[in-house]
């Protein structure tokens, strides 16, 4: 009898020991995912920007030139006769062969135009080319642009063009990418820092990094600033980055 009730008496106790222990590791559990939860959720993000300034190495010129007449062959050969007169002008700033290349001729007849002026001094041909330069020497383009007065002074009538008709172009984007990316996380982990210095935490390692977008934009930023006008240009990314906070 007195082992019976000694077997009852430790199943009972246990069995109470099972169900403290069920009970302790219901309450750890959650506690602890909850507490990793918001270990995980302890985080900020700050942005971080990089700005350089860079000279265009590429220019790009379109040098549209037009001429009128009523005979189509005289007027072509005007045309023929700007030719040589700006291809002798570019290679006397400077240009080689290679980097001048002649466009196709567009001939506009206006008799075919049913809207036409029919007055007695209107010409009927409108004669046009355009002689393009590529060339990284970008000063000399600076340069000779100002000089396209001589050009005209030799009969050559030049296309009044919206905007400007160089484009000058930075092309060495990618090898300054690493450096600026480098700057724009130093300045991300800066600002990282200074919040965490009012939250009383520290920075930890990064949890996610954004790269951004690189934009080029005119250095001299004036109202209506084109950057493709410009030889001077600043180049800027914004990252945004996620840091977590111990």
């Amino acid at each position: 009898m007195e082992c019976q009730t000694n077997c009852r008496c430790g199943g009972k106790i246990f069995g109470a020991l099972l169900i403290a222990a069920g009970l302790a590791c219901g309450g750890f559990f959650p506690g602890y995912y909850y507490y990793q939860a918001k270990l995980k959720s302890n985080f900020v993000s700050v942005k971080g920007l990089a700005e350089t300034d860079v000279r265009a190495d590429l220019a790009v010129w379109d040098i549209k030139y037009v001429a009128t007449g009523n005979e189509l062959s005289a007027t072509q050969q005007q045309i023929n006769q700007n030719l040589v007169a700006v291809r002798n002008f570019l290679k006397e700033h400077g240009f080689q062969s290679e980097e001048i290349i002649e466009g196709r001729i567009e001939t506009n007849d206006l008799m075919t135009n049913p809207y036409r002026d029919n007055t007695q001094n209107s010409v009927r041909f409108i004669v046009s080319q355009t002689v393009t330069v590529r060339s990284t020497k970008v000063d000399e383009v600076e340069k000779a642009l100002r000089s396209t007065g001589d050009l005209v002074a030799k009969g050559v009538i030049l296309d009044n063009q919206y905007g400007s008709p160089v484009s000058y172009i930075f092309t060495r984007l990618n090898d300054i990418k690493p450096q600026m990316l480098e700057e724009a996380t130093r300045n991300a982990t800066a600002a990282a820092q200074e919040f965490a210095k009012s939250s009383n935490s520290k920075v930890g390692k990064i949890r996610r990094a954004q790269q951004g977008v690189f934009s080029i934009l005119p250095r001299e930023q004036a109202n209506n600033a084109m950057e493709s006008a410009q030889i001077n240009k600043r180049v800027r990314v914004v990252s945004t980055v996620e840091f977590w906070l111990e």
